[in-house]
């Protein structure tokens, strides 16, 4: 079992407490076989609230998938954390995979993320990153507010 974390950077103007919402968001992720290198050529997406059966009964994983390469039964699983704004332009863990033979190996932002203006508290929901730019405005204080410069890496943790 490999933990991998997926840093988020991004430069957050008057906004606060940016997160991927909810049991349902999709983790967008391409994959890599540990046992022969193959990379998924679509994007896939892990959810929290799915569960899958690990073979033998040793528990569930979030997927479960079989190489089409090797043949190999490779799963994954998820742990949420979150990105707090005081981390605007800093790399900071959102979420991590519990990997047993499946490598996150690229990462897609898109719908479903949340955030709060910095000194309102209005809230912000579905706040889609596929393009690494976001922009409103919030009335409450009269002030444009954005996430700019959405950057990922994967760590090992």
């Amino acid at each position: 079992l490999q933990r991998i974390g997926l840093q988020l950077r991004a430069t957050l103007e008057n906004i606060t407490r940016l997160r991927a919402e909810g049991e349902d968001f999709r983790w967008y992720l391409k994959l890599k076989c540990g046992n022969c290198g193959e990379v998924s050529e679509k994007w896939q997406y892990l959810r929290l609230m799915d569960s899958a059966p690990l073979k033998g009964g040793r528990g569930s994983a979030t997927m479960v998938q079989k190489c089409k390469l090797c043949s190999r039964e490779n799963s994954i699983g998820t742990v949420l954390t979150q990105l707090q704004a005081e981390d605007s332009e800093k790399f900071k863990t959102i979420v991590e995979f519990e990997c047993r033979g499946l490598e996150p190996v690229d990462f897609q932002p898109q719908a479903g993320f949340a955030a709060e203006g910095a000194e309102s508290g209005t809230p912000f929901n579905d706040i889609n990153l596929l393009e690494k730019d976001w922009n409103d405005y919030d009335e409450k204080t009269k002030e444009s507010v954005g996430i700019y410069e959405v950057t990922h890496k994967f760590v090992k943790c």
